[in-house]
């Protein structure tokens, strides 16, 4: 088996010779199976490259790719998806929160059958206000709103089959979401305790507003699975319950002309009618525009509708 060990790496020049060390020396331990270590330089303003290039003369399967400026961790990684040779890929942080000695582990997992294998730090090592607590009402909100019940989305330490990955598309902060993707997909997802180190070197990049992108991304991605396809059934229902409300405030209006003795200027819901009616229908016609955009989407580029996931 091939094992593509995938690491974004931005601004962690004192971190990364040791990562080396102990990823090698893993190697050392699992013998039967070939290992490339791709890291990908996402715009690294320190001697990170630096350092990376030397390693890389003393070992000929690290793999250094260069991205043009700082991308983000999700570009990163899609980079390294795109470039890896391996059967498994592995990805996870270059800051040494991550214990490579929990690979094998993950790799296991995926010899039983599973397609995503998912790290869980259960025992966290950061700061509770700013980080754990945050992250813990996080992943409690995704898991509500994804329906695939896992304790720890943030966890860069994830193992999947290659296969698994083809034709996945990831945007924003969807890395995380990827067991997400492949559990509405028909995969098997599975998730494990690892190892989580305290940050010895530099700082993190990610900041308690991150939550808030990180919900935001995935409302997009459960609209893109639940109503992509046929997004006339949600502006459609959204246009017939804004013309329900005009039809009862109508009903209202003259109840209360007719039967309060009162007067159309007396209350807004003439104005209320007209804005239901207005909403209505820009709504429909933003599904006819949505569903004309979708079938050219799939039309266009002969894409199918569904997956197969074998033929007999």
């Amino acid at each position: 088996m091939k094992i593509s060990i995938i690491i974004p790496v931005y601004n962690e020049q004192d971190s990364i010779g040791l990562l080396i060390k102990k990823i090698i020396t893993l190697e050392k331990e699992m013998p039967n199976n070939l290992i490339e270590i791709i890291f990908v330089d996402d715009g690294s303003n320190d001697h990170t490259n630096q350092i990376l290039r030397k390693e890389s003369q003393n070992n000929s399967n690290i793999k250094i790719i260069c991205l043009t400026r700082n991308y983000g961790q999700t570009a990163a990684i899609t980079a390294g998806i795109d470039m890896a040779d391996g059967d498994v890929l592995i990805t996870m942080d270059a800051d040494l929160q991550n214990d490579p000695s929990d690979i094998p582990l993950l790799i296991q997992k995926l010899d039983e059958g599973y397609d995503v294998v998912n790290g869980w730090r259960q025992k966290r090592n950061d700061k509770y206000f700013s980080r754990v607590l945050p992250s813990k009402f996080a992943n409690w909100i995704i898991s509500k709103i994804s329906g695939v019940e896992l304790h720890d989305y943030g966890c860069t330490l994830k193992a999947y089959r290659k296969e698994i990955l083809e034709g996945v598309k990831l945007y924003g902060e969807m890395h995380r979401f990827i067991p997400i993707y492949i559990k509405w997909q028909g995969g098997k997802v599975i998730e494990v305790p690892v190892k989580h180190h305290h940050r010895m070197y530099g700082k993190s990049k990610y900041g308690i507003f991150r939550t808030i992108s990180v919900i935001a991304d995935l409302i997009f991605l459960k609209f893109m699975d639940k109503q992509f396809v046929h997004p006339i059934h949600l502006f459609g229902g959204f246009a017939l319950i804004n013309f329900g409300l005009s039809f009862l405030s109508f009903f209202v209006m003259v109840y209360f002309k007719y039967f309060l003795k009162g007067s159309f200027i007396q209350t807004p819901l003439p104005q209320l009618i007209v804005l239901f009616v207005m909403v209505g229908m820009l709504s429909l016609f933003m599904g006819f525009i949505a569903e004309i955009l979708m079938r050219t989407y799939f039309e266009s580029q002969n894409k199918k509708t569904y997956q197969i996931r074998e033929e007999l």
